[in-house]
């Protein structure tokens, strides 16, 4: 007798959201091995981890959750199950990809700008993933949405003071400000929505596999 099954779309939609966030951690870790700089929070993550100890990955969740509370305190944005996965997932496949040392290591300028380079692509193509199914924005997002509504102000305007005030406090506790900083501020937006048409339309593909499945197991 032939078993016969269905795959759920919510289950596709939490498999791709998972994956994305793997994919996403292990670009956070090949930019940080490529010691070129990295995104604003990184920025603030590395900091705290020099001065206060801990890993890079429990910051990012600590200071996850942080975000979380302030979101909700000032723009009442409510924490979504995707907002706690995101928090709690993404800094733990940072630091697992670290400890694994799966992650190459440049020796020269030239393989670090490589490495730097495919974090780069690697991360904004992960995070294009984590966001197509549409299981809520990660607490840093949620944030920026939660003074956009409080302030009034631009949501432009808001990611940029954000990110410039993130990256200055992690300067100040001894996080890594250079070229690739600034190379991540102005590429990772437009990188990142090149990605998400891509991962939609993959989503609506496998939307549409899943729906037939379903068929033919009835």
């Amino acid at each position: 007798m032939q078993t016969k099954f269905a795959i759920r779309p919510v289950a596709i939609q939490y498999t791709v959201f998972m994956l994305g966030l793997a994919v996403m951690g292990y670009g956070i870790g090949t930019m940080i091995e490529a010691n070129l700089g990295v995104a604003p929070w990184d920025t603030l993550h590395i900091g705290l981890q020099k001065t206060f100890g801990l890993t890079i990955g429990m910051w990012s969740q600590i200071v996850g959750l942080f975000i979380i509370v302030a979101s909700y305190l000032i723009g009442k944005i409510k924490p979504s199950v995707g907002m706690f996965l995101n928090m709690f997932f993404f800094g733990l496949f940072i630091d697992l990809f670290m400890w694994l040392k799966w992650i190459p290591v440049g020796s020269t300028v030239t393989e670090r700008i490589v490495l730097f380079a495919a974090g780069l692509l690697i991360y904004t193509f992960g995070t294009g993933m984590y966001i197509s199914p549409r299981l809520g924005a990660g607490p840093r997002d949620s944030f920026m949405l939660a003074l956009h509504d409080r302030l009034g102000w631009d949501i432009g305007k808001v990611r940029i003071g954000i990110e410039c005030t993130v990256t200055l406090l992690g300067f100040l506790l001894g996080g890594p400000v250079s070229v690739g900083t600034i190379v991540t501020a102005f590429s990772i937006g437009p990188l990142i929505k090149r990605f998400i048409p891509f991962w939609e339309r993959v989503m609506a593909r496998l939307y549409l596999s899943a729906a037939q499945k379903r068929e033919l197991a009835k």
